[in-house]
């Protein structure tokens, strides 16, 4: 019995990382892979291609700081799936409104120049209300803004978009249970239930990017999730 030539297998969908090289993308490639996508991660240090490939994605040079929007809309043609992980990282306000809004935008507006619809933006679960509520003093204050306009944008493009917002990442391992809970309820808990309330862990985080692509889940949505007790299909349908 033959087997069929490579070039007539039917290809895997795939997903394009960016800022392919951060901690949940490097949790999210696999389990990606393991779900049937192939998987492209932008990178912007060369030094970072084992880690990425290690994880199970094709590394890709680009970075998003200084890329155009045309530069980043090649980068994801042919793509069923843009995944926004990147960040700056705090510490430089102007860097931080260069990664986290303004790149983050033309990841936007290429994805829909590329014709990919589908988009998955890893943003955190105050982002819709810190802006009116921290003082503008505070060194968190550049990202709660620069997170705050990315999202809104992202909220008024015609793109299938998921807005996910986790509270206190930590290294604990996936649960694969979830809570969900509006903007105000989030900023609440984050704000009076102490840590162990508030925490999300970035295992979980890659555990329901995977979720949202397989099952169409959340489109035109935002979901901020804590760790909890639901499972993360019963949480985000």
């Amino acid at each position: 019995m033959s087997t069929p030539k490579e070039d007539e297998m039917p290809q895997k969908p795939t997903v394009v990382i960016v800022g392919g090289h951060g901690k949940i993308a490097l949790l999210t490639a696999p389990k990606l892979v393991a779900a049937g996508y192939a998987v492209e991660a932008l990178i912007r240090n060369p030094e970072h291609e084992a880690d990425v490939e290690a994880a199970g994605a094709q590394p890709r040079i680009l970075d998003v700081e200084g890329a155009e929007t045309s530069e980043l809309a090649a980068a994801f043609a042919g793509a069923e799936a843009v995944v926004f992980s990147a960040g700056a990282g705090g510490g430089n306000p102007a860097r931080t409104k260069a990664v986290d809004h303004e790149a983050a935008v033309r990841t936007m507006d290429a994805a829909a120049q590329a014709g990919v619809s589908r988009y998955v933006m890893v943003s955190y679960a105050r982002s819709e209300v810190d802006i009116h509520t921290l003082d503008p003093q505070s060194s968190f204050y550049p990202y709660a803004t620069a997170k705050h306009h990315a999202d809104n944008y992202l909220r008024g493009t015609e793109l299938d978009y998921t807005i996910l917002g986790p509270g206190a990442l930590t290294t604990e391992p996936a649960s694969g249970k979830i809570m969900v809970l509006d903007a105000e309820a989030a900023a609440a808990t984050l704000s009076q239930g102490g840590p162990e309330a508030s925490h999300t862990s970035r295992e979980n985080v890659a555990e329901v990017i995977v979720h949202v692509l397989r099952a169409g889940a959340a489109v035109r949505q935002t979901v901020n999730f804590f760790d909890g007790t639901t499972p993360i299909a019963e949480a985000i349908a």
